[in-house]
């Protein structure tokens, strides 16, 4: 028998709750479950609020790591589409035999930058200069540690091993690291001050008042940050089908770049 992690469960409740009777008296469709990367949030349920209002089918979004979701997906969860933050979990569900065959597309692109606090918790680093490999440590401090997604499993903590690497600079700061369990709690270890810096994608600093961008990563400092979307073998029903067409489209791009993310 599948095992069913709490973001699983809780995606299950919801599907429950929203399938109540219509004004027919009829049993409403339960919504499409779309499994998505935490940094696709606000991007995401915004496009699946214009799917709606489109007359399109009821869609959520059950957001996590992706790392988390993919593993989830993998032991029985009620996925449909799964969208990642990097190819890397969605070949580990290839791999499976867990994605539709032919299903899988390249959906978004981002960014890497370096967040502080905004307001008095911020640290005096100006604009800060990532050619120089000790520049982040000295921004650091003494004491100040450096918020990212845990470079275990964490897709945004990787391609910050990846691209602080690539800059001399890992070696050095990979001792003070506050490994998190996706971007958004590494955006939040900075928003509320328990870090002086963080590395996040782009679109989660746009969408938060509590941190500025002091510092962008070099694009070939990194793999390039590639968010791929697909079917769950066994829930592509048409609703899951429609709404994964629409994720494609044009309106759904519209919303997505709005919110900072680009096109592959």
């Amino acid at each position: 028998m599948s095992r069913r992690g709490p973001a699983a469960r809780t995606a299950l409740l919801a599907a429950i709750a929203v399938g109540c009777a219509g004004p027919s008296g009829a049993p409403d469709a339960a919504p499409v479950q779309v499994y998505a990367a935490a940094s696709t949030t606000d991007a995401l349920n915004d496009a699946l609020r214009v799917l709606a209002d489109q007359g399109g089918p009821q869609a959520i979004a059950v957001v996590g790591s992706s790392s988390t979701l993919a593993r989830q997906i993998e032991h029985g969860a009620p996925a449909q589409l799964y969208l990642s933050a990097n190819p890397a979990w969605m070949d580990h569900l290839a791999d499976r035999g867990a994605l539709e065959p032919g299903s899988r597309v390249d959906l978004l692109t981002n960014r890497l930058v370096v967040v502080a606090p905004t307001g008095a918790a911020a640290p005096d680093v100006g604009a800060l200069d990532l050619s120089d490999p000790g520049a982040l440590l000295a921004a650091l401090g003494p004491d100040g540690r450096l918020a990212v997604g845990d470079p275990a499993h964490v897709p945004a903590g990787q391609y910050a091993q990846a691209a602080l690497t690539s800059l001399g600079a890992w070696a050095a700061v990979e001792p003070r690291l506050v490994p998190a369990a996706d971007v958004r709690a590494a955006l939040a270890y900075v928003e509320r001050g328990e870090a002086p810096l963080g590395v996040v994608y782009a679109t989660d600093a746009a969408a938060s008042e509590g941190v500025t961008v002091v510092a962008t990563f070099p694009a070939g400092s990194h793999p390039p940050v590639t968010c791929p979307l697909a079917l769950v073998a066994g829930g592509a029903d048409p609703a899951a089908r429609a709404t994964h067409a629409f994720l494609q489209s044009d309106a759904a791009r519209a919303r997505f770049e709005a919110h900072g993310f680009g096109r592959p």
